[in-house]
């Protein structure tokens, strides 16, 4: 037999000032909607800029709507959202209960991950700090060349899921070496997200000595024309609202779904929240529980407007007894599902 060829090498010399090479990782950010750095009125005022002025979120246009933004509401609304969020601070660690849950989460989760080398787990803010922009760049700088987006909202909609995606896209347009991308869609039916929930609903429940007439499932809301324009959200709410109830085994006017947090005049989702508690309250349910399958992780819109201005309402227009019921959080059911999640989306990259 003929001789095999012989091996050719080439190797060409590296510039005296070569970025450094290192080991290749894979990250994977945990995106949630944003919080502001303080509750007085310019970190409010900043806060609710930016998120008032995402196109995803107020889609009017921008001749009708910033001269509204700009000299109406960032003038008044600061100090009333203010308001909302010193009533739920964490003032130990000085920041909002959900940058607090958001970073347990992202802590629990790398735990959990431990096994997968070479792994690097963080999270960021559509809104505020850390912003999502400055966190892919710095999973960049640790070496992460592929990067998994998970945006903390089981239920898809453009004003929640699509933005958290849009605002780490535009970073990718500033960057000259790009990480390779993957994004998580929705889990609103995914069975073990389902069952998280019950046992949620249960484990709640039976720490009371009573038993709620009504539980309300309470999801934020949208302007009508969302939905009509092609937004799924809407009807991702009624599954999940559908097979929890399925789940638990009750009849459906025992779990009602409502639509809370809605804003300006035009018609959003419904039935409201507000309406339907003042509503059964006056025609005498005196025991309700309230739970927030769209929110994994409680914020003001959970512990302020659900816990205490819900709860208000409801006992007084004559109800008796209210419970809400918290959000998966950082505890094991709901991190049982982000792990089994993250883990299927990095299939193929990770061992």
């Amino acid at each position: 037999m003929p001789d095999a060829p012989a091996t050719i090498t080439y190797s060409v010399p590296k510039p005296a000032d070569h970025p450094v090479v290192g080991v290749e990782k894979t990250g994977v950010m945990l995106i949630n909607l944003g919080t502001p750095d303080a509750t007085s009125y310019w970190p409010m005022r900043r806060y609710l800029n930016q998120f008032l002025s995402d196109k995803r979120v107020i889609d009017y246009p921008s001749w009708f709507w910033q001269p509204l933004l700009q000299g109406i509401i960032l003038t008044t609304r600061p100090k009333k959202s203010g308001a909302a969020y010193a009533s739920i601070w964490n003032r130990e660690k000085d920041e909002s209960p959900l940058r607090t849950l958001t970073r347990e989460q992202c802590e629990a989760l790398t735990a959990r991950l431990s096994d997968c080398t070479d792994l690097v787990v963080d999270w960021g803010m559509r809104y505020g700090q850390p912003s999502v922009p400055d966190v892919l760049q710095k999973m960049f700088d640790a070496g992460c060349r592929r990067v998994l987006l998970m945006a903390l909202y089981p239920q898809y909609s453009a004003t929640t899921t699509a933005t958290a995606y849009d605002e780490a896209f535009r970073k990718l347009l500033e960057m000259r070496w790009q990480p390779q991308i993957r994004t998580v869609g929705p889990w609103h039916d995914d069975p073990l997200y389902i069952e998280a929930l019950a046992t949620s609903v249960e484990d709640h429940l039976a720490t009371l000595d009573w038993e709620p007439e009504v539980v309300i499932t309470s999801f934020h809301g949208l302007p009508e024309r969302y939905l009509k324009a092609g937004d799924p959200y809407h009807c991702h709410c009624a599954k999940t609202n559908r097979l929890l109830r399925e789940r638990l085994g009750w009849p459906k006017d025992k779990l009602k779904v409502c639509f809370q947090s809605r804003f300006g005049s035009e018609p959003w989702l419904q039935p409201y929240l507000d309406e339907t508690v003042e509503h059964l309250a006056k025609e005498g349910v005196k025991r309700l529980a309230v739970i927030s399958p769209a929110f994994v992780a409680d914020c003001v819109e959970t512990l302020e407007e659900i816990d205490q201005e819900v709860r208000d309402e409801f006992l007084e227009n004559g109800g008796e007894q209210f419970t809400y019921i918290p959000c998966l959080n950082a505890n094991e059911p709901g991190m049982k599902v982000i792990e089994t999640i993250v883990r299927r989306e990095l299939a193929g990259w990770i061992g």
